[in-house]
């Protein structure tokens, strides 16, 4: 990432959580029948699952990004946005950091060690910040990325790449409290903070709005809760907001949008996965 280098002396990789085998066909139609691993690849509007995947260290900055990181006392709000949908023939990455982020060229060598191709790169500025946009590419087929996993290997590598280059950023990240130089200022509550919200979205998709708490793997575990209930998911997108997560995917079931006893079995499943958990008092 060419940003402020700061040797901090933190962990430069994000550990690999290990994820069971997950059921699922070629696609996300939810049925738990066929093979137990299969490749998650999309068709124009579909997502499938892949096996687990390694997220590489950062690698050295390439340049340094005038100022000092902490010359501001407000640290901004980091943001990570993965969407799916505003181009056929890409998955657009977008990151903002306030005005800190640099070029991001180290976050671009680091997704090329994913086996990905940056295939366009851009920066805005506007009052909320500097906004460094990614279109990017499978290098091995030339298209969009689709596959959770590595959608999720994605995010938490630019979050990785941010938290080395710029430590006051884990302060406002809920990955910080884990792998971060400083603690977030603030705990969320899991429960108060999660939302979730379906709405129709024309007569063959549905609209599916989460809101949570953040941590590592989540867009993996959304994607299997939705298709173990049999319900498809063909594209979205996925926002991390400091220490919030926000995803929007387009659902369907059997072709057609959700119909409303669908849609609150999806919401229920959601909610019961993303609550806080508890213990019985009786299992001591």
């Amino acid at each position: 990432m060419a940003v402020a280098m700061v040797s901090c002396g933190m962990r430069t990789s994000l550990k690999v959580i290990e994820k069971q085998a997950i059921l699922s066909p070629g696609f996300f139609s939810g049925s738990l029948a066929l093979n137990p691993v299969q490749r998650l690849c999309i068709t124009p509007k579909r997502l499938a699952f892949a096996g687990s995947t390694l997220i590489p260290k950062a690698s050295s900055a390439t340049a340094v990004e005038e100022g000092s990181p902490h010359e501001t006392a407000a640290v901004p709000t980091p943001k990570v946005i993965i969407d799916l949908d505003s181009d056929p023939d890409a998955t657009v990455v977008e990151v903002t950091f306030g005005d800190r982020l640099g070029a991001l060229l180290d976050t671009m060598n680091a997704l090329k060690n994913l086996g990905l191709n940056v295939v366009k790169a851009n920066v805005c500025l506007d009052s909320s910040g500097k906004h460094n946009k990614f279109a990017i590419t499978k290098a091995s087929t030339g298209r969009k990325v689709d596959d959770p996993e590595l959608l999720e290997a994605i995010r938490l590598t630019i979050i990785n790449n941010m938290m080395e280059y710029h430590p006051e950023s884990s302060s406002m990240l809920a990955m910080g409290e884990a792998f971060g130089v400083f603690q977030p200022f603030q705990k969320i509550d899991v429960d108060i903070a999660t939302h979730i919200h379906v709405y129709d979205d024309g007569p063959e998709r549905s609209l599916l709005c989460v809101e949570t708490a953040d941590r590592p793997g989540l867009i993996v575990d959304l994607v299997k809760i939705i298709t173990d209930i049999n319900i498809d998911v063909e594209s979205g997108e996925f926002d991390t907001e400091g220490l919030l997560a926000k995803a929007k995917f387009h659902v369907s079931y059997n072709g057609k949008a959700l119909i409303k006893p669908l849609q609150q079995v999806l919401a229920n499943s959601l909610r019961y996965f993303l609550r806080r958990p508890t213990t019985e008092d009786a299992s001591f």
